[in-house]
């Protein structure tokens, strides 16, 4: 149903009260920034109006990493309000984060005024130009008559298509000036209209390699997540159907459910056994939202090689960008997978069942390694152990989990389980240490009632810590599963796998005290060192009704397996010592 608008909302109105009328009229409720004075004519207006809450951040990463979390969790565009200069070029990091890993934001970035652009004033950048790389699209309005339509096209181009980032950089004086409002449904977006459905005779041809295929492979990826819940709720239906077995890139979690009997697990440098080596020994590899990745990849040349490749995508940059695919096939995700679905039943729901259930028996027999294997310890907890129990005590809860960036982050995805689609937020493309803690701000502040959880690791966790106080302020109640290694522990596995055992700079000798910095935040902090204690400090985590820092004391130099060594292929991967049989060398790894 349109938005009525009443009195002066009709006619003509400042730039400030235009942002915040579209704004409403996009269905915003949340805005995540930070003030200054670019920006203070918006604010003035939020502080008039009651209907879109903004939540005050403490960095402007943070805004935009919380942006993101909520987001992925919502599957609605995330926004953010910045000021000019330092404001605007403290959120690059979460704009490419959120480009890399097609994350709909809209930024709104105040910008000196107009006349004053161009004299190096006081807080000018280029906002602009600095963020055109990490951008879908970005717009200077110097115009108050064209900003209520910009800001429209804004939220159009972050949302259609492959989602991405957006950002509109407005003049102070833009801001104060009046113009004529317009509304969403009179904005012209027509000259953005990427293809949805895809091509019914590429589709077919789909079909018919389905039903020849002996060793098909659903590879999937974030674009099915993106697509929206119909389009996970597809791919369960077009898995479940075929009995083809599925795995997933890192993004891609949860858009099959981990219970589900034909999934492999995630693929990639850190992927299990199982999903690598179907990957590499596939004869139909059907590619669904997913750009082939170089963590997915291993070494180009070796990738896949005897596979028939299918790639489907709505971004028609990703295809054929870094594999050479033999069937391309260019639409949402969502669409096309109905539409297949429809046509594999119409011609008979055949597939080369003898040979699929062979190409099963021997992915069980993958299985059967047990790659994730791991040796206990009953005197030190391991980060696998940590996981396990966290997956084991959380699991019946309504949970969202999100990360920053390591080991940790690997082991998140290797040992958590989840059934549905935005239950699971990562910095993937990007890698961004220091996204999860205020990611979980942002998730929280989408669902008050859910159990939210950042694992992380110290050194990501320090970078942005300042958010426990917008956590506070907020009361939103984040757990924060900090595995502490006294490490930077992917650094440091990398620099003895592969540089010679030479650690540089991959430790800090000056940690805080976890629990006294969650106690100055006014959190609640826990320290746990024992494996018999982790239960019930997992168990006070949960049940503690505010913000808790969870500090976890961890082996420091367990390495995280199975891993592809770079420039290896997918049937070359190092397993830990507790998954094979022999060691090679002192990494604690087998080569297999």
């Amino acid at each position: 149903m349109e938005k009525k608008m009443s009195g002066s909302d009709t006619g003509q109105m400042t730039g400030a009260k235009m942002i915040v009328e579209a704004l409403k009229e996009q269905g915003v409720d949340t805005v995540f920034g930070y003030p200054g004075g670019a920006v203070l004519p918006i604010y003035d207006e939020i502080f008039l109006q009651n209907d879109i809450r903004h939540i005050l951040v403490r960095h402007e990463q943070g805004a935009v990493h919380a942006a993101e979390g909520y987001a992925r969790s919502t599957g609605k565009p995330g926004v953010v309000l910045v000021t000019s200069g330092p404001g605007a070029t403290n959120a690059v990091t979460g704009l490419t984060d959120a480009l890399l890993d097609s994350i709909p934001l809209v930024v709104l970035s105040g910008q000196v005024p107009t006349f004053m652009i161009g004299t190096d004033g006081f807080q000018e950048a280029d906002t602009v130009g600095i963020t055109r790389p990490c951008t879908k699209h970005n717009w200077l309005v110097k115009d108050t008559e064209k900003l209520a339509e910009t800001i429209h096209q804004a939220f159009h181009v972050a949302t259609s298509g492959r989602p991405g980032p957006t950002l509109v950089d407005i003049p102070k004086d833009v801001q104060f000036a009046s113009g004529t409002y317009v509304a969403k449904p009179k904005a012209n977006t027509a000259h953005y209209n990427p293809q949805v459905k895809a091509d019914a005779e590429a589709l077919t041809q789909l079909a018919e390699l389905m039903e020849k295929a002996e060793r098909p492979l659903f590879y999937t990826g974030g674009g099915v997540i993106n697509s929206g819940p119909g389009a996970s709720q597809l791919l369960r239906e077009l898995v479940d159907a075929t009995s083809f077995p599925i795995t997933s890139t890192l993004m891609g979690l949860g858009s099959y459910p981990a219970s589900g009997k034909n999934w492999l697990g995630m693929l990639g440098m850190h992927g299990l056994y199982e999903a690598n080596m179907a990957m590499h020994d596939c004869d139909l590899m059907i590619t669904i939202g997913a750009r082939f990745d170089d963590r997915i990849t291993g070494r180009l040349d070796a990738f896949s090689p005897g596979s028939t490749k299918v790639q489907i995508d709505i971004d028609p940059s990703s295809i054929n960008k870094v594999v050479h695919v033999d069937l391309p096939i260019l639409g949402d995700v969502g669409h096309a997978m109905e539409t297949l679905l429809k046509i594999w039943k119409a011609r008979g729901r055949k597939t080369n069942e003898a040979a699929v259930a062979q190409w099963n028996l021997q992915i069980a027999d993958w299985k059967a390694k047990k790659c994730l294997t791991y040796t206990p310890s009953e005197t030190v907890i391991k980060p696998q152990y940590a996981l396990e129990r966290l997956e084991a005590l959380t699991k019946g809860h309504d949970r969202y989990v999100c990360t920053e960036v390591g080991q940790h982050q690997m082991w998140a995805a290797q040992f958590l389980n989840f059934e549905g689609p935005n239950r699971w937020m990562t910095s993937g493309g990007l890698g961004t240490m220091g996204y999860g803690m205020p990611a979980s701000v942002g998730i929280q502040a989408a669902h008050q009632d859910s159990l939210v959880i950042n694992v992380a690791g110290e050194a990501s966790w320090l970078m942005n810590m300042q958010e426990m106080g917008t956590a506070m302020q907020y009361r939103l109640p984040v757990k924060q599963f900090i595995l502490n290694n006294e490490r930077l522990g992917m650094v440091r596995q990398w620099q003895q796998l592969l540089h010679g055992e030479r650690y540089s700079s991959s430790w800090s000798e000056s940690l805080p005290d976890f629990v006294k910095l969650a106690e100055a935040f006014g959190a609640k902090g826990i320290q746990v060192s024992d494996p018999k204690d982790l239960d019930d400090a997992i168990m006070e985590m949960i049940n503690y009704d505010g913000p808790v820092i969870m500090d976890c004391l961890v082996e420091k130099h367990e390495n995280c397996f199975p891993m592809i060594p770079s420039g290896a292929p997918h049937n070359e991967m190092l397993m830990g010592d507790a998954a094979a049989t022999d060691a090679i060398g002192s990494s604690g790894a087998v080569l297999v």
